[in-house]
């Protein structure tokens, strides 16, 4: 968003609407299709598990907003949120607003922060690979595995913990 407002000297805040616009509408699309792709990678036992906790999530509807908004709030990538909710069969529709107003918030920072570093590049230059980056990513995998190697059956109906890394088809 950064560099089309700075390259075609848009004004900051239609950037800004149209990018989360897009954002929104591409984390919903994903989330809608994901389910279709991970039945064919992943096994049947992880996806009923999978959606067991879709079906729990699913009953507390504001707390699943909150979490959403929270977590599109921080510097994180949303795209695991939108592949696990979508795995889930939580209905995207219920998220999708606390999605935009949380990116729409943390993407204005962002932007704000762009135009300013874009301005001022060489005096910000020589941090681009910080912690912040790193640990980002890394959160954003670790919520993926969380999803994917619990078994939730086992913790939610037994309250036993157990990880399975074998979901592969």
């Amino acid at each position: 968003m950064v560099f089309f407002q700075m390259r075609y000297g848009l004004n900051i805040w239609m950037v800004l609407v149209a990018g989360v616009l897009g954002s929104t509408l591409g984390r919903y699309i994903l989330s809608l299709y994901i389910p279709f792709l991970s039945a064919k990678i992943i096994k049947v036992q992880k996806n009923e598990d999978i959606q067991f906790i879709g079906q729990k999530l699913g009953n507390n509807g504001w707390r699943v907003q909150l979490f959403v908004l929270l977590y599109t709030l921080m510097p994180l990538p949303s795209t695991p949120l939108s592949t696990a909710a979508g795995m889930a069969r939580i209905r995207t529709i219920n998220i999708v607003l606390a999605s935009f107003v949380g990116k729409f918030i943390s993407d204005m920072i962002m932007v704000l922060t762009g135009d300013y570093v874009a301005k001022n590049a060489q005096a910000v230059a020589h941090g681009f690979l910080s912690w912040k980056t790193i640990s980002g990513t890394l959160l954003g995998l670790i919520l993926i595995c969380v999803f994917l190697f619990i078994d939730w059956h086992k913790l939610l109906r037994e309250n036993k913990f157990r990880l399975n890394f074998n979901i592969w088809k």
